[in-house]
Parts: structure tokens; C-alpha cells; sequence
């Protein structure tokens, strides 16, 4: 499968998730305060509730609903009560765009 391109660069605000959903997959989209753009499943683990309603901290993604935060490098869950990762995908920016695969799992 080959990435989409879901947003320019300059639609994500810092520090912020956003959703999209590239062939069904909903993936939380987040630029970092360093300037890297995450891409994670947008579903908690613990509650089915959308990660990019939550909140970025550092390079943690937290739910909105039972304060569990995963690492956006990796996945993993940092805090209960979710004990299972979300997956990873990899992230490509070209021309200013960035592009999702979501069959390119980078992290589980």
C-alpha cells in the first residue's frame, strides 16, 4: 500500500493532536515542540476513546478520559489504567506535505 498524503505541515499546530483516518485507520497526528511529526492509532486501549482528543505533554499523547499517556515514539502506554500500546506509523513529509502508510507499522 502507498502512503496518502493527509495534511500540509502547516495544518498541525504544535504541541496539538490532530485525526485523520487514511484507508479506515484513525491515526492522531502530532507535532512535537521540537518540530517531529508523530503518528499513532487514534484509539486508546483502555476505553476505545479517540487519542487526539486528548492531551500532548512532552512526547506523550493522553487520553482525555482516564488519563492514560503513550509515548508518541513508541506506542506504549506510560500510565494506567492502559496497559496494551497503540501502533506507530511512519511519518514522511515532502514538499511541505506529510504522508501516512497505514500498513507501515513502525511500533506496536
Amino acid at each position: 500500500m502507498a502512503a496518502s498524503m493527509v495534511c500540509a505541515l502547516s495544518d498541525l499546530a504544535p504541541n496539538t493532536a490532530m485525526k485523520v483516518v487514511v484507508d479506515g485507520v484513525p491515526i492522531a497526528l502530532v507535532l512535537d515542540s521540537a518540530g517531529d511529526v508523530h503518528a499513532i492509532g487514534d484509539t486508546c486501549t483502555h476505553g476505545d476513546i479517540s487519542l487526539s482528543e486528548g492531551f500532548v505533554e512532552d512526547d506523550t499523547l493522553e487520553c482525555w478520559a482516564h488519563g492514560s499517556k503513550f509515548k508518541l515514539t513508541t506506542g506504549k502506554p506510560l500510565t494506567l489504567p492502559a496497559y496494551e500500546p497503540v501502533p506507530v506509523y511512519k511519518v514522511t513529509i515532502d514538499d511541505g506535505d506529510v504522508y501516512i502508510d497505514p500498513s507501515d507499522v513502525v511500533a506496536v
